[in-house]
C-alpha cells in the first residue's frame, strides 16, 4: 500500500475531535499526522486523554496554516462555533482540503447565522463555496469536493428521519413536531452548570424551546427536499447519559399509508446507503442499539385513528452526528469507499 492521505484535526481537545483520533486510527487510507490544539499547544494529547497512551503519544501542534500543509492534506476542524471561520478560509488558501464540524458554514445567509448562533458570519464567499455534508441526502456534490460543511447532530438524526416522506410528499410538513432527546456529550467537554453531575443525575429537561441554533439547519434540509419553505416545532432535551440522540417526529399523512408503505418507501429511498437502517414493522430503534456506530436507525408506527405517523431516529452524536460522519465525507471527497474506517459493529450493551 502506498503512503496514507495525512490528515491533521484542529480542535482534538473536544470530544468530536478526539473521537476522530480514536475512528482514524482503523482507516487504511488516512492517518493522524497532525493534532492540533490552540488552548493547548505544546502539551502531550494523553495528558488530557490517557486512553490513547501508546496510540498518540505527540505534542499537541499549533494552528499555523503553512505547519500544518508540511503534514498534513486535509484538515479537519472540530473547533467552536466561531473560531472555523477564521481558520478555514487560511487552510484553504494554503491548498488544504477542509471538513467543518461546526456550525459556521451550514447556512448559506450570514444573517440568519448570526440570528441564531450569536457570532459573527464567516466571508460570504466561504459560505457560497462550502458544500453541506449530509451524506446520505448529498453525496453527489460532496464527491471531489475539497471544502465540506460538515452537519450538526440534531439535524441529522432528524432529517434522515423526515428526508424520504418530505420528499415525496407523503406527509403535511406544516404539521411537523420534533422531539429531540441527546446524552451530555453533545454540550461538548466545557465544564458548566448545566452538565454538572448533580444537575443532570436522574435529572430530564428541556433547553434552548424554539431557539435551538440547529431549527434553521433543519428547515434548509426539508425545504430543499419539498420545493418550498418548511418551519417546523423543534423541541431539545438534555437526557442523563454520555452518548446518542433520538428524535421522534410526529407528522399528518397525507393519503392512506400504512407503516409498512413507510418502510418501503425508505428503504427504496437509502438503497445503497450502507449506513441507514429501516427497522420492521413494530420495531423502534433505540440510542443504545447505535453507540459506537456510525447507524442512523429509523422506526415508524401509523397512529389510523389521527391520521398520524411516528418517525423515531436514532444516532451516536459523536460518530453519525459529527466525527463519523465527517469521515464519510472525507472519503467521498476522495472518492473512496464511503465505508472505508467506519465499519464498527455498536457497542452493546
Amino acid at each position: 500500500m502506498g503512503k496514507k492521505l495525512g490528515v491533521a484535526i484542529v480542535g482534538s481537545t473536544g470530544y468530536g475531535g478526539v473521537e476522530l483520533v480514536r475512528l482514524l486510527a482503523s482507516h487504511p487510507l488516512a492517518e493522524v499526522t497532525s493534532v492540533i490544539s490552540s488552548s493547548s499547544a505544546g502539551t502531550p494529547i494523553t495528558e488530557g486523554y490517557p486512553h490513547l497512551t501508546g496510540i498518540r503519544e505527540e505534542l499537541l501542534d499549533d494552528v499555523d496554516a503553512e505547519a500544518i500543509k508540511r503534514k498534513a492534506d486535509v484538515v479537519f476542524l472540530g473547533t467552536p462555533a466561531g473560531v472555523a471561520s477564521k481558520l478555514a478560509p487560511q487552510y484553504l488558501e494554503a491548498g488544504l482540503k477542509v471538513i467543518d464540524l461546526s456550525g459556521d458554514f451550514r447556512l448559506k445567509s450570514p444573517g440568519l447565522y448570526e440570528q441564531w448562533y450569536k457570532k459573527t458570519a464567516a466571508d460570504e464567499s466561504y459560505l457560497e463555496q462550502a458544500v453541506f455534508g449530509l451524506s446520505e441526502l448529498y453525496a453527489e456534490k460532496v464527491r471531489g469536493a475539497s471544502f465540506v460543511s460538515n452537519p450538526g447532530c440534531y439535524p441529522t438524526a432528524t432529517t434522515l428521519g423526515l428526508a424520504p416522506a418530505v420528499r415525496e410528499g407523503w406527509i403535511d410538513p406544516a404539521t411537523i413536531i420534533i422531539d429531540a432527546k441527546s446524552g451530555v456529550s453533545g454540550a461538548g467537554r466545557g465544564a458548566s452548570l448545566g452538565t454538572h453531575y448533580s444537575e443532570l443525575n436522574e435529572n430530564f429537561k428541556a433547553y434552548k424551546i424554539n431557539q435551538h441554533q440547529h431549527i434553521p439547519e433543519i428547515e434548509m434540509i426539508l425545504s430543499d427536499m419539498a420545493g418550498a419553505p418548511v418551519v417546523t416545532t423543534f423541541t431539545t432535551h438534555l437526557v442523563p447519559m454520555t452518548r446518542g440522540i433520538m428524535s421522534t417526529m410526529y407528522a399528518t399523512i397525507k393519503g392512506d399509508r400504512k407503516a409498512s408503505d413507510f418502510i418501503d418507501l425508505y428503504r427504496s429511498f437509502y438503497e445503497g446507503r450502507p449506513f441507514v437502517r429501516i427497522r420492521p414493522e413494530g420495531q423502534v430503534p433505540a440510542t443504545k442499539e447505535v453507540w459506537g456506530s456510525n447507524y442512523c436507525d429509523i422506526g415508524f408506527a401509523v397512529d389510523e385513528r389521527t391520521g398520524r405517523v411516528t418517525i423515531v431516529s436514532v444516532i451516536d452524536n459523536l460518530v453519525k452526528g459529527a466525527a463519523g460522519q465527517a469521515i464519510q465525507n472525507l472519503n467521498l471527497m476522495m472518492d473512496w469507499d464511503e465505508t472505508l474506517g467506519l465499519q464498527f459493529v455498536p457497542v452493546y450493551p
